[in-house]
């Protein structure tokens, strides 16, 4: 063992773990419910009000049972958290302000793929020094995967509002893939998001399109969803995606079995 790795084994071994924080709050929908799915009882303080919407989180209900909080850095202030948790693209002004103010914030990074998923609860488990949990959290997310048939069912696209679509380094991506479906939009070069023109869609004749979840009233961009040359792409009939799709957690089984 070199001297320099000896001095930091003597610097791991006499420096005493960290307490696990006691006040907790999310600013994020996809740190929200990680959170939810492995705080302790009273350890999270708020959670952001989208988490509460069933059309964005799966764990609405549980989450309206802790105050809201809409990301602004005086509300949260005013919580006295120990920790606070957001994601890379919540991270601004407030995020900013609450770290002047000597409040820890742990920024996580979207997870888009099945190792990024486990590397999160991973991370979660030890931010809020809940390992255990976290473990157990796991063991029943890859036995869901494990029970999941990986037989080849076809050729799947995703489409949206505006004609967005989404390749194989992406969330809806990884979903598709773990459910059978080869993704178009990787035929086509799409490896992240992207547009994706009708004409070229009815050409690649998918058997399968997903759809995003229409909100309510009109929209413009939403109006390519309803062209009758796209109810009759796909030879299964069209699946909407749910609030199970947006964010990587252990809720993409949920996405997965929804497929057909």
């Amino acid at each position: 063992m070199r001297p320099s790795e000896a001095c930091l084994l003597l610097a791991l071994v006499g420096t005493p773990a960290l307490a696990a924080p006691e006040r907790v709050v999310s600013m994020n929908l996809c740190t929200d419910q990680l959170a939810l799915m492995l705080a302790a009882p009273g350890q999270l303080v708020s959670v952001g009000s989208y988490a509460q919407d069933p059309a964005l989180s799966p764990m609405a209900e549980a989450a309206k049972a802790l105050p809201a909080n809409h990301g602004l850095a005086e509300e949260i202030y005013l919580m006295d958290p120990d920790l606070v948790l957001t994601g890379q693209f919540s991270a601004g002004p407030a995020v900013a302000m609450l770290q002047d103010l000597g409040i820890p914030v742990q920024i996580l990074p979207p997870a888009d793929t099945i190792p990024q998923i486990r590397d999160q609860i991973t991370l979660m488990g030890d931010l809020l020094g809940r390992q255990d949990a976290a473990r157990s959290l796991l063991a029943r997310f890859d036995a869901g995967l494990a029970a999941i048939a990986h037989s080849h069912k076809g050729r799947a696209v995703f489409y949206d509002a505006n004609g967005f679509t989404a390749g194989g380094q992406t969330l809806t991506g990884t979903v598709l893939a773990q459910a059978g479906w080869h993704n178009i939009a990787d035929d086509l070069g799409i490896t992240h998001s992207g547009t994706l023109p009708l004409e070229q869609l009815v050409m690649a004749r998918p058997d399968l399109i997903v759809t995003g979840a229409r909100w309510p009233g009109r929209s413009r961009a939403e109006a390519i969803l309803d062209h009758p040359a796209l109810r009759h792409a796909a030879r299964t009939p069209t699946v909407t995606t749910d609030s199970a799709w947006i964010c990587g957690t252990p809720f993409i089984l949920h996405a997965i079995e929804s497929l057909p």
